[in-house]
This record gives C-alpha cells, structure tokens and sequence, in this order.
C-alpha cells in the first residue's frame, strides 16, 4: 500500500480554489461558444420583410403580415410538448435546445398556396435573437397535419 501526504497551507488552498474555479469557468465559456457556432449556419430573420422573403425563397406564399405574433420563455430543460416537437425540428436542421431558458418569438403565417387547400393552412417560424430556430406548417381540424417547413411536392 502507498501513502502520500502533503502539507497545504490556507495560501495553497485557496490558490487551488482559484484555480479550479478558472478551469470551471474556461470550460463553461468554451462550451457556451461551440454551441453557439451551430447557429450561424441559420437563417437570420430579424424583421417580417426577411421572413417572408425566406418563406417565398422555400415556395411558399404567405398574407404580407403574421396573424398572430407570440412571445413566450422556452423551459429549460425542454419537457412535452416541446420534446415531441423538436423531433420534428431536428428532421429539417432545427434543435429547440440551444435556446433552453430563453425568450422566443412564434410569427404564424396564413398560407395561400397550400396543395390541394386554399385556406385554413398556417405556417409558424420560431425566432429566437434574431435567428430562425424552428418552423412547421400545420391545418387544424379533423384532417389536419403538422409537417416541415418543406414545401410539399403536388400530387400527380
């Protein structure tokens, strides 16, 4: 059996404090920055004219202005109904995640070019700083669905 003991003075301890407290620290802000260089690869919809501009440029046509504007704190960590739905986000590049505990925005859009339905369709797009975090197109009602925000290929 080997034994090691060593004389700490309070000045070694509180350095070894400080020190561990700095890697923390380090660690902590290392973390922080990775994560957040996943989001400079989306899009950046700061104002309504550069989300319906983003919407028109994946096919879809929307009402100039959002019906309904939400404002709301995303838990952290994410429980249901927010779990099932980052599924789905995570389908088209999108993860909920990287906002836990912070203010998002939901702009809810009419569609008007929807297949095979004229109206009653609605988009959402789920901004958070300024940067697009999720988005879904959904109908309500008895037949209705919630996709991606893909637009869907016309049935022939």
């Amino acid at each position: 059996m080997l034994i090691f003991t060593t004389r700490l003075s309070k000045k070694k301890a509180a350095l070894a404090v400080i020190a561990a407290g700095a890697l923390v620290a380090a660690i902590i802000i290392l973390v922080g920055y990775f994560q957040g260089n996943d989001r400079e690869d989306l899009p950046q919809l700061a104002d309504n004219a550069q989300r319906v501009s983003y919407l028109q440029s994946l096919g879809w046509d929307v009402e100039a202005e959002p019906v309904e504007t939400l404002q709301f704190l995303l838990p952290n960590p994410l429980e249901e109904p927010y779990l099932s739905y980052n599924e789905l986000q995570k389908e088209q590049g999108f993860d909920l995640s990287a906002c836990c505990g912070q203010q998002v925005a939901r702009y809810t859009y009419a569609v008007t070019n929807y297949p095979g339905r004229p109206t009653g369709v609605q988009l959402n797009l789920y901004i958070c700083e300024g940067v697009l975090v999720a988005g879904d197109v959904c109908c309500l009602g008895a037949d209705g669905f919630q996709s991606t925000l893909e637009f869907p290929e016309a049935d022939t």
